[in-house]
């Protein structure tokens, strides 16, 4: 049977539809979601690999587009000026787009010779100075000796970013090779330091050291801090006086001062740096209505670099492999450009819908934000849902409400108890949570089943457990918690 078996070889065309990723689109697609502060980045990064593309806001105009040049160029005879075009044609862009030769460009500043004089820029720096630096600062003004500096040395060295000390005394003598007391001795000169509550070991010590340096160790401040923190925590306040025997005023004006420290000394000197958010659109009202308006200040100018395209327009011969390069660099040029310019105008879009949408929260707040969804924006303006939310991805509004990030504005819908469609937005109803919370009487917290009950006397149908939720979202604790045991 195995012999009448034939295998036959044949081959067939087949014609199917099958998306390609091309890194050109790949490119497209990453500027779109990525942020401001990204997009300046990734513009930086391609200005010093292609040498193709010009920063207008950094190199200054060249001299191609006086009028000598322009007279000289448009003598050219009809001939040589075809053949200049059919050099760049052969490239299968719209040059004119992108190699125009009518930006003038920035204007050179006239500075004064006297410049010259002034101090660098490195100079006028200022560094920040570190909680280390600041102790070790303090430890040289103190009068010790050469031992005690060196125990100082080595207890500031194992104090964190938080203030804390995380080395126990014995391991700071085995080092410096001296006793326990000596290091205690020292460890409670640093501790009288700036700032206040400086090298101590646990939140109770930090406490009771800005206890002493305040004067108040004769108080029931330190009785509190020691044995109370934690029903200081759960405001049983009347618990507290009780067993210490005081009025219950006392235990009050005591938990206000305790809430007036600083439980991480060393925040202040904290390093992290805090980057401010730059909005991608201004919403401004003119004439009675919103206009959206692109923020291109501070990202680059770029255009093609005319150096390069005189050597397109000129005849002189050019090797296949520099031919080749120059044709790989413009294209890379100008589909970077066009992506950039896709992309403002794609959030330019974007924006606008949403401004469309959400009218009445720029007119009156918070309280009358729209539930929406990226479906309804992607249709108002034709475009897929996941490209709206590629753009709303790390985008900024600047509205006469507030700076809002634009995913903030695509939220649920909380339904009406009315049944007719017309549901709260979810973050309208954390913000009425919020405020009947900052408004309670905080001897009697409202519990989650209370607020639920005010929601539905407001048309809206939630569940306890979504208030619940919604309560954590908002960093706000149980009603236990919040009571105030007077």
């Amino acid at each position: 049977m195995a012999e009448n078996l034939r295998f036959q070889h044949r081959l067939e065309m087949k014609l199917q539809p099958k998306l390609i990723m091309t890194p050109q689109l790949q490119q497209a697609i990453h500027l779109l979601q990525i942020s401001r502060l990204e997009l300046s980045q990734t513009i930086a990064q391609q200005l010093e690999e292609n040498p193709l593309l010009q920063d207008l806001t950094l190199d200054p105009p060249d001299e191609e587009n006086s009028p000598s040049q322009d007279a000289e160029r448009n003598s050219d005879p009809p001939e040589q000026t075809q053949v200049h075009d059919e050099a760049l044609n052969d490239l299968g862009f719209k040059w004119e787009n992108y190699l125009n030769d009518d930006y003038e460009g920035p204007k050179e500043a006239n500075y004064s010779s006297a410049s010259d004089e002034l101090p660098s820029y490195d100079q006028t720096l200022a560094r920040n100075v570190s909680l280390c630096d600041r102790l070790l600062w303090q430890l040289s003004l103190s009068s010790v000796t050469e031992l005690e500096k060196r125990i100082g040395e080595i207890i500031i060295g194992n104090i964190d970013d938080d203030g804390y000390l995380r080395a126990s005394l014995e391991e700071v003598g085995a080092i410096a090779g001296c006793g326990s007391d000596e290091v205690e001795g020292i460890l409670n000169l640093i501790q009288t330091f700036d700032p206040p509550g400086i090298g101590a070991r646990d939140l109770k010590e930090c406490l009771l050291i800005q206890t002493r340096l305040l004067d108040l160790l004769d108080t029931i401040l330190p009785r509190i801090i020691e044995r109370h923190l934690e029903d200081l925590e759960k405001n049983k306040y009347l618990i507290i006086a009780k067993k210490l025997e005081v009025s219950i005023e006392e235990v009050f004006q005591s938990a206000r001062i305790i809430e007036q420290m600083e439980p991480k000394p060393g925040r202040p000197f904290s390093s992290v740096e805090n980057h401010f958010i730059v909005p991608d659109v201004f919403v401004l009202k003119m004439d009675g209505k919103y206009v959206v308006v692109s923020n291109e200040e501070g990202l680059p100018r770029l255009r093609i670099d005319p150096n390069y395209k005189k050597m397109l327009r000129s005849q002189q011969p050019v090797s296949t492999q520099t031919r080749a390069y120059m044709e790989e660099k413009v294209r890379n040029a100008v589909w970077l450009i066009k992506s950039i310019e896709q992309r403002n105008r794609t959030i330019h879009r974007v924006a606008e819908s949403i401004v469309k949408i959400q009218k009445d929260f720029l007119d009156h707040g918070l309280a009358h934000l729209r539930p929406m969804v990226l479906k309804e924006v992607s249709q108002d303006i034709s475009m897929h849902e996941s490209t709206v939310s590629r753009v709303t991805m790390n985008k900024y509004m600047h509205t006469p409400q507030g700076i809002f990030e634009l995913k903030f504005f695509f939220n649920n819908s909380v339904p009406s108890m009315l049944g007719d469609g017309n549901g709260k937005s979810s973050v309208t109803v954390r913000e009425l949570i919020r405020q009947l919370v900052s408004k309670e009487d905080p001897c009697k917290p409202l519990t989650d089943q209370e607020i639920v009950e005010f929601l539905n006397r407001k048309d809206i149908d939630i569940a306890r457990r979504t208030v619940a939720k919604y309560r954590t979202w908002l960093h706000v604790p149980s009603s236990n918690k919040r009571k105030k045991h007077f």
